[in-house]
């Protein structure tokens, strides 16, 4: 399965495993491509880094607001200077930490239309590998 693909069998999963209206914190760690590897030619050239943080990033923020998606918070972008402990392989370019309300509304964002059309072909084309995973605050 190519990396950074996000299934619905994935979000059905994960949605099982959250208590409804509970916020969630999605750790995105992301390794990018070094020239964007878009689908459709008709995009410009760019890095992975930029059609990531460049296109995706209004990209999602744009098919949020489209699909009434309210709340949702960055709480941190950094580039990963080292790991001290762990796998290195694959190397992680950045990591991306994002709050959403609760996991409906990560859910409805992914599943927008817009999104699909407008945001998920430029994090295709800008990530070689990409780990997303779901955290809430221990109760």
């Amino acid at each position: 399965m190519h990396p950074v693909v996000l299934t619905d069998e994935d979000l059905a999963s994960a949605e099982h495993k959250v208590l409804p209206n509970t916020p969630v914190v999605m750790l995105n760690l992301v390794a990018f491509n070094s020239s964007a590897l878009y689908e459709d030619s008709s995009f410009l050239a760019c890095s992975g880094r930029e059609a990531y943080f460049q296109r995706y990033a209004p990209a999602f923020r744009q098919a949020a607001a489209a699909a009434g998606v309210e709340g949702i918070k960055v709480l941190y972008v950094g580039a990963v200077a080292a790991t001290l402990v762990g796998p290195t392989d694959p190397r992680w370019d950045a990591l991306v930490l994002v709050e959403y309300p609760d996991f409906e509304a990560l859910r409805t964002v992914l599943k927008s239309p817009l999104y699909k059309a407008e945001a998920e072909p430029h994090r295709k084309a800008a990530l070689k590998a990409w780990q997303f995973t779901m955290t809430t605050q221990p109760r």
